[in-house]
């Protein structure tokens, strides 16, 4: 699936590269076989999401 040498990395590491994109749908394929999500989202290979990780108002909100 993927042409790391030795082996892919885990899926919680930020090593693994993109090898399918489909930027007008919104995401791309990662070598461990996540799908990330424009949206910040994934799908593991196991199945698991990771909901996206979205800022809220309050979030961008600078006190002053």
């Amino acid at each position: 699936m993927c042409a790391h040498q030795l082996q892919c990395p885990a899926t919680d590491s930020p090593a693994a590269h993109v090898v399918a994109a489909r930027p007008e749908q919104g995401w791309s394929l990662l070598c461990d076989g996540t799908v990330l999500f424009d949206d910040t989202g994934e799908l593991l290979p196991d199945g698991r999401v990771v909901q996206p990780r979205r800022v809220t108002a309050e979030g961008l909100a600078v006190a002053a």
